[in-house]
């Protein structure tokens, strides 16, 4: 499985990247916004020049011709880029023809299998279900990911799944079982994802004892 950076922090994504374990990176408008005093366009061509794979980037408008617009601005970015659009009429409108323009497109805010399902239909690259969110309110995020997976299997279709608003570790070990290409993880995730408290021990003990072969 592929692991994304949820975040549009330089520090975060520079040092997640030097890990070696990135392959992608997913920003929104609202991390974005926590960045101040940083233009978005240069921002987004230093994330895209930091990270070896995809990087989301979203559109803000509501109506399927300026989406159109601002994904091929986007696009323009660098190569890597792919074009982030909500999972709305005016959004499955855009992601079709922006595709059908050999542009990328994430599909963003997909609660539901059949949400899924028309995105994949249009040809949507990747759909973006929020499993964390879904939790909040008392669903089930891992059965949502379980059925999505089934429906593209189902059909053939050749969208990836993003595994998103990922809250712990436990989500990204529930989209590694499910089978999920992708998850897009916040940096004090990816941190986690390291540890286990016997790891720390066992550390401990080995060079406690190597101590003692040293005397």
């Amino acid at each position: 499985m592929k692991l994304f950076i949820d975040s549009a922090n330089l520090e975060e994504i520079r040092t997640s990247v030097s890990w070696g374990i990135v392959d992608g990176a997913t920003t929104n408008p609202s991390l974005v916004a926590k960045e101040e005093g940083v233009k978005f366009e240069a921002l987004a061509k230093e994330i895209c020049g930091m990270v070896p794979g995809p990087v989301s980037l979203e559109v803000v408008s509501l109506e399927s011709k300026g989406m159109i617009e601002e994904g091929k601005k986007l696009s323009r970015v660098a190569e890597n880029v792919v074009v982030k659009v909500p999972m709305t009429v005016e959004g499955i409108k855009a992601v079709k023809e922006l595709e059908k323009s050999g542009i990328k497109t994430n599909v963003t805010l997909v609660f539901s299998v059949n949400q899924a399902m028309l995105a994949a239909k249009v040809g949507a690259s990747y759909i973006s279900p929020f499993i964390g969110r879904l939790d909040d309110i008392g669903h089930s995020g891992a059965d949502l990911l379980a059925e999505i997976k089934t429906m593209l299997d189902n059909y053939g279709y050749k969208s990836q799944i993003i595994v998103a608003s990922v809250r712990h570790s436990d989500h990204v070990k529930q989209a590694e079982l499910i089978g999920c290409h992708i998850a897009t993880v916040p940096f004090k995730v990816l941190e986690k994802l390291y540890q286990h408290a016997l790891t720390d021990k066992g550390i401990e003990a080995f060079l406690s004892d190597w101590k003692k072969v040293k005397k």
